[in-house]
């Protein structure tokens, strides 16, 4: 009895610290606290039904975003089970069709042939480029939030050379309009020049038809990262670990609207104004983008790619497939 009143008060204290858990995930609470993490979730399934879906649906979250929406259903409840949550199959269908998370099948590319053929020629340009101004490379990447009763998205841009939010949107729904409308807020903020690489993952809001014509109509050169390679959208995920750490996990929010105003509060009010990045030198990204204004047209809006020296073994290598990142120092040259 006494055993059992113990081990219901270590589960009800991690149930407690769950919404600010932060990088200690449940596995890691019952192992330090010496109690079964099945045992727990059956513990939060019996006493508390409400939070005990939402952790299922931040398990799924989690699993299909780290899987870039490949798991199907099937695939996302083998992955629980692995981490000790017993959820029925026809359960996991359910919440994943809810939030907009079932798996892309290419079936659903067949009557899109020019986006398919775009798609393949989506070359990883981020790493290529060495930037000396504002809006030359935007980097875009989208996140979850778990509110109390839901989950919401946000999808968020960023200037690539002074790590400046430009463009940010928040919503209930992933669909591909919840990029489209941070894009078309970074271009009204902005009104950038022709030539600005975008880059993104792979994610299908970011070759969604109207996302691609948004592009194109201003002129600007779509780029991606490679197949799960999330180092490739760095400052990004360096971005959105920042805002989770310092605003969303230290705050609650009563609604999306209470969240919206939070998070324009933090972005505008003090990420762009006021925190210093170690990254532009201790500086903010207002301060950093000031540094540009001296500059010359013709040098605001001129990067440079750098191309493979043909006679290079790294750069023969790489021709055959075998080194695709092998990069070497050429004539700097913009195409």
């Amino acid at each position: 009895m006494q055993q059992a009143l113990w081990r219901d008060g270590i589960y009800d204290q991690i149930r407690e610290v769950m919404p600010m858990q932060g990088s200690l995930s449940i596995e890691r609470m019952c192992l330090l606290a010496g109690v079964s993490r099945t045992g727990f979730y059956r513990y939060l399934k019996a006493h508390v039904p409400s939070e005990e879906e939402i952790e299922v649906r931040s398990a799924i979250q989690q699993v299909a975003l780290q899987h870039r929406r490949r798991y199907g259903y099937r695939r996302v409840t083998a992955e629980l089970k692995r981490r000790g949550m017993q959820v029925n199959h026809k359960r996991v269908a359910r919440i994943m069709r809810e939030d907009n998370l079932l798996a892309l099948q290419p079936k659903e590319f067949a009557t899109t042939t020019d986006s398919n053929e775009s798609l393949e020629v989506y070359l990883n340009l981020s790493r290529r480029i060495r930037l000396n101004s504002v809006d030359q490379l935007w980097v875009a990447d989208i996140t979850y939030i778990r509110l109390q009763a839901e989950f919401v998205y946000l999808a968020v841009i960023l200037d690539g050379f002074s790590r400046k939010v430009v463009g940010w949107n928040l919503d209930r729904s992933l669909t591909s309009r919840l990029a489209v409308d941070a894009l078309e807020s970074a271009i009204d903020l902005r009104r950038p020049l022709p030539g600005v690489v975008h880059h993104s993952d792979r994610g299908v809001q970011y070759i969604s038809p109207e996302y691609v014509a948004i592009l194109q109509r201003h002129g600007m050169v779509q780029s991606m990262s490679r197949p799960a390679n999330p180092y490739d959208n760095a400052s990004c995920e360096s971005f959105i670990k920042t805002l989770k750490r310092e605003e969303i996990y230290a705050n609650k929010y009563r609604d999306l609207q209470d969240l919206r105003s939070h998070i324009e509060e933090f972005i505008d009010g003090y990420y762009n104004q006021k925190r210093l990045h170690s990254a532009l030198g201790y500086q903010t990204p207002e301060e950093y983008e000031a540094q540009t204004q001296g500059k010359t047209e013709a040098e605001l809006h001129a990067p440079t790619l750098r191309f493979f020296t043909p006679d290079s073994k790294r750069a023969k290598r790489a021709h055959k497939g075998r080194d695709s990142d092998a990069i070497l120092s050429a004539k700097p040259t913009w195409l």
